[in-house]
């Protein structure tokens, strides 16, 4: 059964760094692209980063450029977000999603693009 599970949320005061963690399992997942994406109360969901099945391709949202910084390790089906810098308006849920993909490509601006999901984590940016 394919899954998704993010971990590294939590509190952190602003100029705070976190490293957010997308594990999967059911899939092979290196021909996946795998997005990262927020939500926050009373927003749409919006597209963070992403990074193509071939490691190739990377895109940041302009909010997070030169704070955050996507990655992936495909022998332990893994991506990883880390996030410095931190500022209140990062605050949100924080989700990994994955859609089959070619090796070059990944996207931000259609949630709907990608096919799986994790359950997210909390990301609160406060003093």
């Amino acid at each position: 059964q394919l899954q998704l599970v993010e971990s590294g949320g939590g509190l952190v005061q602003p100029g705070g760094s976190l490293r957010l963690s997308c594990a999967a399992s059911g899939f092979t997942w290196g021909y996946y692209a795998i997005g990262w994406f927020r939500q926050a109360p009373g927003k749409e969901r919006e597209g963070v980063s992403c990074i193509s099945s071939s490691d190739r391709t990377t895109t940041y949202a302009n909010s997070v450029k030169g704070r955050f910084a996507i990655s992936r390790d495909n022998a332990k089906n893994t991506v990883y977000l880390q996030m410095n810098s931190l500022k209140p308006e990062d605050t949100a849920l924080y989700y990994c999603a994955a859609v089959s993909s070619g090796s070059r490509w990944c996207g931000l601006k259609d949630p709907t693009t990608y096919t799986y999901w994790g359950q997210g984590t909390q990301v609160t940016v406060s003093s």
